[in-house]
């Protein structure tokens, strides 16, 4: 037998089988297989965490390519197998598994209790400091259907109790080809928060399967499009997208390292191509690892890209995956040396010093430190006369 479906799975003998998931860390981020074991592929056979008497029941995004890995495993000897559909099949047996009226009135308590000084007071925090939501707003909130967006339509939805002012959401979930699974999976987590999404559809993922350079650029940019024009449609002025504080400092790194320049992740953006509209990034100060405890101690579960062509990765971004966890890692061991260093990037774009930048640019203008070099010349000469 080289795989088991996950009905076959629940037959075993709970002892007699390990999961071994070997998704990367950002997909285990978005969710996690309870009681897995996380591993590298090419690290199976010399992990001390995975037991070899028992079956290893590989485990990957949606089952593909796990038949080639408990294949190469079963060549060694081992007794190994693919679990058909992977993570996407566990996640909707999970949640076949887990109904609750009350879910929904639970997760919002977290919120205001257990998560209100680390999650609710700093989404809050950063609608005020940034000034993303005022009077009038119509705001259409993104729901791509991972942990993210979702506990961002959850503080939106709690922000609308506290309403100092008169403000609306709406929540959008634009379906640019998702699998039938992927999509229940957005379904069904939309139902169990009680969040009243509306779907509208496009052919986004067709469009970018045959494109061999930065698909998943061109997907981000075409799907931020279609939201604007959507939203736009439905009377909106803004969007809101899930992006946090860990995403933010991320980015100014890959922006260093990768792309040569010092610039940021904005909490706000005037849109360049729909007149009127607004880009806002409410989770702006929330760190991922708290997001991560509020989907755990709610026992909810996510997927992370619903792309359907990322069963292969032949059109996923994995060399834009691969940096960001090059620099996840990076971060993690700099702050093993000083505890401060997450804190100290943030606070770096908040604090440049234009006196001391070779070249910047301002509005799609370059400058240098040249145009004004020989003017401070002379008017410190005048301050001294």
């Amino acid at each position: 037998m080289s795989s088991i479906t996950i009905e076959e799975l629940k037959q075993l003998p709970e002892n007699s089988y390990q999961i071994i998931d070997i998704r990367d860390e950002i997909e285990i981020s978005h969710g996690a297989v309870k009681g897995a074991v996380a591993c590298k592929l090419e690290e199976i056979l010399s992990n001390p965490d995975v037991d070899k008497v028992k079956k290893l029941v590989i485990c990957c995004s949606r089952g593909i390519n796990s038949k080639e890995v408990a294949e190469n495993l079963t060549e060694e000897g081992l007794d190994a197998v693919s679990l058909e559909r992977g993570y996407i099949a566990w996640l909707m047996d999970v949640m076949k598994n887990s109904q609750d009226e009350d879910f929904a009135k639970n997760v919002e308590i977290s919120l205001r209790k257990k998560f209100k000084k680390k999650i609710w007071s700093k989404f809050t925090k950063a609608i005020n400091t940034y000034e993303l939501v005022k009077p009038g707003d119509k705001i259409a909130v993104c729901i791509s259907g991972g942990k993210d967006s979702m506990l961002m339509a959850k503080c939106f939805q709690e922000l609308k109790l506290h309403n100092k002012f008169d403000f609306e959401v709406k929540f959008l979930v634009m379906d640019p080809g998702y699998s039938p699974a992927n999509r229940q999976v957005i379904e069904e987590n939309a139902k169990k928060l009680n969040i009243p999404i509306r779907i509208f559809e496009s052919d986004i993922f067709e469009s970018v399967f045959n494109v061999e350079k930065s698909p998943c650029y061109l997907c981000a940019r075409m799907r931020r499009g279609h939201l604007y024009a959507f939203a736009k449609e439905m009377g909106c002025n803004k969007i809101a997208l899930g992006h946090h504080y860990d995403d933010v400092i991320e980015t100014i790194l890959m922006g260093m390292l990768y792309g040569a320049q010092v610039q940021t992740m904005m909490p706000k953006l005037h849109s360049t191509n729909f007149e009127g509209m607004e880009l806002i990034r409410p989770l702006y100060l929330v760190r991922e690892d708290d997001i991560k405890a509020w989907r755990d101690y709610n026992d909810l579960h996510f997927i992370q890209c619903a792309c359907k062509f990322t069963d292969t990765c032949t059109t996923c971004n994995n060399e834009n995956r691969s940096k960001r966890v090059e620099i996840k890692e990076l971060i993690r061991d700099l702050k093993q040396v000083n505890p401060f260093v997450e804190g100290n990037i943030f606070k770096s774009v908040e604090n440049v010093n234009i006196d001391t930048v070779v070249g910047y640019k301002q509005y799609g203008v370059c400058h240098s430190f040249l145009e004004n070099y020989d003017r401070e010349k002379e008017e410190d000469a005048s301050q001294e006369d």
